[in-house]
């Protein structure tokens, strides 16, 4: 096989025109040579860090999406399953990727359970990342989300961190907001990356201490514009990345949109193209092709470098996009699960008139980290209810594991005005998160949850929603493209109820995240990420 065009070489930083000749899974010369084709052929994307649990989608259905916009690899963090169901989720991840042709890199979680003040499905000791990490199919060590384990040197977090230096696999960081000396101290103990840098000064300082940059932009975290004037001065240290990313998001787009946002923002266009191939590949030691003689045919052919349109993917050499459309086909898969709670009802949910000032958890349109702020709040029969007039609604996060009381509190800046939303994708350890009006609504939308042993819900009177979710309660087994038409029917039916979120239920679903401050609610109770310790409602 014989494609022509304008070759982009992200090896020598060259674009000429030629043809590739593939044999098999190969590309067995690159010839450089004028032709009247204006294609691009360059090689294919490479999203640098994901947790494809967050599409709502088994790997194979994924990847059958993500190769419509030229994606051809990722490298995946599969924490969220770990946290559900510890090891035996992670090979189930590897097991059904492999169903694919789609080059799925998965790494061992580091922090399962993310934190100790929560209740997770399974726990992953050192023993358990050495025996990963020994692994073919396990490729790095995730994200090391216990920043402060790692500036006290906690015992078990560094020999995780030992564990990935013996077996030669690099170490992904997760350290939102540190500067400075912890900056150092945290790169120093051998850990290379970071996705969570909010603001530019924060990532020069991690750059300056050895540390590559990954420029997120997912469904709810959006940290591109603020870091993007990085990739110039930095060429060879910036990556892509969306860590999350809903079904509707990735029907629609994925790391083609980030290039095309670049090149416009003025970003040199081979930097652009290295950081969502190049630097990934080369980072973690990838079996990716680069469009080099005895390479992998892996590569994505586009109408331009501006607007980075995906007319076709390959992946060893076989056909898996054409026109935006995928040619994967789905695989039959068995869900697995852990879930075992049952429905709740109102009064486990009533929060008494202690004091009618509080603590509010304020979310941020586009932001993981959450503020803390006070409200105060009128009684209605002795309790505490929410208050759309000040944007203030009830938040509750229910155990998925065993029964156990609800943990309640409030936020501010949902701006849903009627009804209530739920939903199982809670990191990290995927309890039950709901946020709503009124109690009832509240209780209808997780106990939908609860019946269907995962999912996420909208309940509003008479009106109830589900999609369902029955693998690890997280994701579904089901066709990808029918899944991210069903969210995209939930998500916009809670804009119509007053939700001002880009995407609530992804906002909604990291306010139990109590790795990234400030003020979050998991399963035990109302939690500050900065000083790392729970803390009371009322003030």
């Amino acid at each position: 096989m014989q494609i022509k065009g304008f070759i982009v070489d992200v090896v020598s930083k060259r674009i000429f025109s030629g043809k590739v000749i593939i044999e098999g899974t190969k590309v067995v010369d690159v010839i450089e040579e004028e032709n009247d084709s204006n294609q691009f052929i360059m090689p294919g994307f490479v999203d640098a860090h994901v947790h494809v649990e967050s599409s709502m989608l088994i790997p194979s259905e994924f990847a059958r999406l993500a190769v419509c916009h030229g994606t051809v690899a990722t490298i995946s963090d599969p924490h969220e399953i770990g946290n559900v169901l510890g090891v035996e989720g992670v090979k189930f991840m590897i097991r059904n990727g492999k169903k694919t042709p789609f080059k799925f890199h998965f790494g061992a979680p580091s922090c399962v359970p993310a934190t100790a003040f929560e209740t997770a499905g399974a726990t992953i000791g050192v023993q358990d990342i050495k025996d990963l990490l020994a692994m073919d199919d396990i490729h790095y060590l995730t994200e090391m989300m216990n920043f402060p384990g790692v500036l006290g040197e906690d015992p078990e977090v560094m020999a995780k961190i030992k564990a990935a230096k013996e077996a030669g696999k690099v170490i992904d960081g997760h350290a939102p907001g540190l500067r400075g000396d912890d900056a150092k101290k945290y790169s120093d103990a051998g850990i290379t990356t970071d996705h969570e840098c909010f603001t530019i000064q924060e990532a020069l300082d991690k750059l300056k201490y050895g540390m590559k940059i990954q420029i997120r932009e997912g469904s709810a975290a959006k940290n591109f514009e603020a870091l993007i004037n990085l990739l110039n001065q930095y060429p060879d240290k910036i990556m892509f990345c969306s860590d999350d990313k809903h079904p509707n998001d990735l029907a629609e787009k994925h790391i083609n949109v980030l290039a095309k946002r670049a090149v416009a923002k003025g970003c040199d266009t081979m930097n652009v193209i290295r950081a969502c191939t190049y630097n990934i590949v080369k980072h973690y030691s990838m079996n990716v092709g680069l469009l080099q003689k005895g390479d992998d045919a892996d590569f994505c052919i586009v109408d331009d470098l501006v607007d980075f349109n995906c007319k076709a993917t390959y992946i060893n050499g076989a056909l898996v996009s054409e026109n935006g459309k995928t040619k994967i086909d789905s695989v039959v898969e068995t869900p697995v699960n852990n879930f075992n709670c049952s429905p709740i009802t109102i009064n486990q949910i009533e929060v008494p008139a202690t004091s009618t000032t509080i603590k509010v958890i304020d979310v941020e349109d586009g932001q993981l980290i959450t503020k803390e702020s006070k409200a105060e709040l009128s009684a209605v029969d002795g309790n505490l209810v929410s208050d759309p007039s000040q944007d203030i609604l009830k938040v509750v996060v229910v155990n998925r594991y065993f029964d156990a009381p609800p943990a309640v509190a409030f936020i501010r800046n949902f701006g849903l005005n009627q009804g209530a939303l739920a939903s199982c994708v809670a990191h990290d350890s995927h309890n039950i998160i709901a946020v709503g009006v009124s109690d009832q609504d509240i209780v209808n939308a997780i106990n939908l949850v609860v019946e269907s042993k995962g999912g996420v819900s909208l309940a509003n009177g008479e009106e109830q929603s589900l999609l369902a979710l029955p693998v690890a309660g997280i994701m579904t087994h089901k066709d990808g493209f029918e899944t991210a038409a069903a969210y995209e029917k939930i998500d916009l039916r809670s804009k119509e109820l007053g939700v001002t979120l880009e995407s609530p239920y992804m906002t909604m679903s990291f306010c139990a995240l109590l790795v990234i401050p400030e003020l979050k609610l998991s399963d035990k109770g109302l939690f500050n990420g900065n000083k790392f310790e729970f803390t009371g409602l009322y003030i």
